[in-house]
This record gives structure tokens, sequence and C-alpha cells, in this order.
């Protein structure tokens, strides 16, 4: 089961461009390339013939509620069909949860029958319904059995999304009409947003079209990783909470060494993230007169003295003799052919629980290669490393959010879940289960991996130390995905070129040329 999907495969590019033609009276031009897109998916996927009351779409915002197609109205049961060809049926009475985009959703679950609940109901589920015995849970994860699109086409929207709001919003939740600001909402439920962590409901304000479209509940923080074994036969001190990248740039070159026929490599930081995710709080995208611009009207800036001086940075460890990029996941075992021969990378706090062999983070059937594989590394870790000394300011989050769709049949049960989700008695739950919660309080720190006692012998002080980056300057502005990896991975690693021409080449052609192409598709992303 693939983490990585895409709900507007299926559509059609329209003979002529929704963005080259003039929208609909009282809809943004962004909102009639968005509905231009979701009508063609559907037209695809019921060959043409648009369900009955699908065409009222083309003239009311992106949230109007789409039409509940294939519901059976004598059993109040919504068959879903999928591509695996699996039953699946949610009724009318169940308050249907849909995680996406988080691996250890995933786990546990195969394409013989078996959905993948493990996760989910430990963390979750089983905690959900003991505090709220009257509601009826129904939970899926994307993509066993089910997908955004045969939810779409089914017409039975999920009541609570856990969803990835940096890449999916745009990508997949506002393409399918799935979205609405929860502002006033939120302040109903007495949710105080201040509270949260900053840096991630200002992310997911800058992609809510000048609203709030959903709840941070965790994050999958970022940390240095090191492998003591490496560290301790070069003697070389480990790095600790507050590194510089200066420090561990020298780290990096000294532990970048041929040792007889055995070949280390110092560092390893995916070059996309750490532009995507700068701990300048950078936006490439700048500001305009609306929240939504037509597509030709989205400019982009990546050749600012902020962003060379991020990309210098980091080009320096790309730069370092046969320390040559290849994945973070070598760390443990990646592509290189050796694994425990990458002495520290950048990954993330999810893979940290893997690292240490946690049932909940692992792949049954993968159990036993990982055990193989941590013979190779005595892990350590840190903070991530920052721009200046007495910097405490690590990656803008990688959170994951709530998101309650308008077209919910339960949006009340739906805000009663969410407001016990950010409680301290649940975010103490998810910290306990190797997360970093978006509630810090000392209850929340304190029962940092209590649940998964792999942990128990690797210092974790790291989780909760610092401060992610905040966002800056996106309002007025429309959120592209957009590929950023032309900078690093194809301009400097392949194509040999200096960081000042990388970031003019992909700012004035590859992102202009991605977002005319995307529109050319009819998509909006």
């Amino acid at each position: 089961m693939s983490e990585s999907h895409n709900v507007s495969d299926s559509s059609e590019t329209p003979a002529q461009s929704p963005a080259q033609s003039p929208a609909p009276s009282g809809l943004s031009r962004r909102g009639f390339v968005r509905n231009g897109a979701l009508l063609g998916g559907l037209a695809a996927a019921f060959g043409g013939m648009l369900p009955a009351g699908t065409a009222a779409a083309t003239t009311t915002s992106s949230t109007t509620a789409t039409p509940r197609m294939g519901t059976n109205s004598a059993t109040g049961t919504v068959d879903i069909p999928n591509k695996y060809n699996v039953p699946f049926s949610v009724d009318d009475d169940e308050l249907f949860v849909f995680a996406a985009n988080f691996k250890p959703f995933e786990l546990g679950g195969n394409d013989s029958g078996r959905e993948a609940h493990r996760y989910f109901d430990a963390v979750f589920g089983d905690a959900i319904r003991a505090k709220f015995p009257n509601i009826k849970l129904k939970y899926a994860t994307w993509d066993y059995p089910v997908r955004y699109e045969d939810l779409a086409k089914a017409g039975r929207v999920p009541d609570l999304i856990l969803e990835d709001p940096r890449l999916r919003i745009d990508r997949d939740l506002e393409p399918l009409g799935w979205t609405q600001d929860l502002t006033a909402a939120v302040q109903t439920a007495g949710i105080d947003l201040s509270t949260l962590n900053l840096g991630s409901v200002e992310q997911i304000k800058s992609r809510s079209d000048g609203g709030l479209y959903g709840v941070p509940l965790w994050i999958d923080e970022s940390l240095l990783f090191y492998n003591k074994r490496i560290f301790d036969k070069f003697k070389v001190k480990y790095p600790t909470l507050g590194s510089t990248y200066d420090d561990v740039f020298k780290l990096a070159e000294k532990l970048t060494v041929q040792d007889g026929l055995d070949h280390y490599k110092g560092y390893m930081q995916h070059p996309d993230n750490y532009l995507a995710m700068n701990q300048l709080g950078l936006y490439p995208f700048v500001p305009g007169d609306s929240e939504q611009p037509a597509p030709e009207d989205v400019k982009v800036n990546l050749t600012s003295p902020e962003w060379k001086s991020v990309a210098d940075n980091l080009y320096r460890f790309l730069m370092i003799p046969r320390n040559n990029f290849t994945t973070v996941d070598d760390f443990f075992k990646g592509d290189m052919s050796f694994p425990g021969h990458l002495a520290m990378a950048v990954n993330s706090l999810s893979k940290l629980n893997a690292y240490a062999l946690s049932s909940y983070y692992i792949e049954e059937d993968d159990a036993a290669q990982y055990a193989e594989w941590a013979k190779s590394v005595q892990i350590g870790v840190t903070s991530m490393p920052v721009l200046s000394r007495g910097s405490k300011t690590i990656y803008q989050p990688d959170t994951r959010a709530a998101f309650i769709p308008p077209q919910s049949q339960h949006q009340d049960q739906a805000w009663d879940v969410v407001k016990y989700l950010v409680s301290e008695e649940m975010q103490s739950r998810i910290s306990s289960y190797g997360m970093k919660a978006v509630l810090k309080t000392d209850a929340v720190v304190n029962a940092f991996g209590k649940a998964i006692p792999e942990l128990a012998a690797i210092d974790t002080s790291a989780v909760y130390w610092g401060d992610n980056a905040v966002i800056k300057n996106y309002k007025n502005t429309e959120y592209w995905d957009i590929p950023l990896y032309k900078v690093f991975r194809q301009h400097v690693l392949k194509d040999g070129m200096d960081v000042a021409s990388s970031l003019q080449v992909a700012e004035q052609q590859d992102i202009p040329d991605y977002i005319k192409a995307q529109v050319a598709r009819g998509l909006t992303w």
C-alpha cells in the first residue's frame, strides 16, 4: 500500500482549460478551476454521464456538499466500490473517520483482506470509543480498501479526516470540495489555538485561503540521528542539542572516510524537505492581491538573499567528496550497499520509532529484516542542526491535522472528537505513542514514548527541544506543490550547477512550466 496518492489522476483535460475560460458569476477563478477538475474526474468515472445534481457544483463554492450517490436508502448504508473489490460500506449512523498520508496508519493490513486498524485503534480509536460510548465509529485508511476518489464517487464523505495539511489541502481536499473555514467553529468549540504549536497553526492557515481549514493534532518531527558505532570507531564526539550546521559540517567531513573496504558517509539531509520546511520560515510564493490568484498570476521568489543563504548552507554538505546524497534512510539501510555506514541523517520521528523496532511502526513482515539491520546501528538522536549559535529554531512542522468536511453528516460528533484529540489527556496519549504532540505541557512532554518500550534506552529529550519555524508572508498567496526537487536533486547533483544558477532556473523556468502544465491538465496544485 503506497503512501503517495493523487485523487485527480482520473481527471480528463477539457477541450478548453478552465483557467482560460471565464469563471461563472460568484465563483472565484480558483474555485472554477477546482470544480472543473472535480467534474472532469466524475465525468470520467461515470462514463461521461454526471450523476444527477452534480452540475450545481459549478455555480457554488468549493465547500458545497456533494450529492450522496450510491446510497441505499432502505438500509441507511452506503456501499463504496473500490479497486480491490473488497466489500466496504458506511452506515448512516456511523461517524466515519478516514486517515491518510501517515505511514503507521497503513501498517497491519494487506491486500488479502486485513484492513489496517492497528495503529489507529491503539493511539486513537480505543480512547475515542471509551470516551464516547454512544458514538458508532467507522474507520478506514488510504488506500486499502478505499481511496478518496472511491468515497467521492460513492458520495459518502468522511465525517472526520486525519491528513497532512502542508501538501494535501490543495492536492486532495480542496479539489473534492471537502474543506471549510473552521475559524468560528473552533472558537465555538472552545479550542484555544494559542496553546497549540504555533508553526502548525500557521502552516494550516497558509493553505486555507484566508481561513482555517483544519486543527493540528501532532507532528512527525525531524531530528538528527547519529550512529554511535561510527563516532566511537573514529573517536569523534557526538552532536548535541543546539549543534549548528557549522558544527555538524565539521563532523560530516571527519566521518566521510574510507576504512579498508568500508566506506562511511558523514551526513544526509533530504534537500527537498530542507527547502520546503526551511528554518527561516521562507515561503516561495509572492503575495499578490488575492487569496486565490489565477494560475498565471502566481509568482515565486527563490533568488532572494535569504533563499540563497539557506541553499548555500546545505550545498556544502552535498559537495563533501564521497558523501554523495542518496537517501536519509541509509542511516539504517537504504541505497548504500551495507547497513549502518551513514554517520548522521536528519530524519523523521516516526522513523526513530521504526529503527527502535517498535511493532507499531514496522510492518510485521519487515520486522526480521529491521532487526538484522539494527545490529549495525547504535542509535543516538539529538536536535536537527540550527542555523546559528544560540538559535532554537528547527524545521517548519510536518503536521497532521483534523478536517471536518462541510458534507459531514455528524458535525457535532466530529467536533466532540476533535476537542478531545487536542485535550491534554489525548495529547499525552499521542505523545506516549512516540509522536510529538501540538500541545506542549509538562504532562504531555513527560508522557513521550511511555507506550513504546523500545525507546526506553534512547535519549529522546530532543523531541520537544526547540521551536518549529513559523511560515511567513503567506497572505494573499495560493499554494502549489511546486517541484523544489529541481534545485538540488536535478540542477546541482545531476546538472552540476552552482546554487545561484539552480535557484534562478527553478524560479524562472521549472516552476512556471510546472504550473502551466498542471493547469493544462485541469489541476490546481
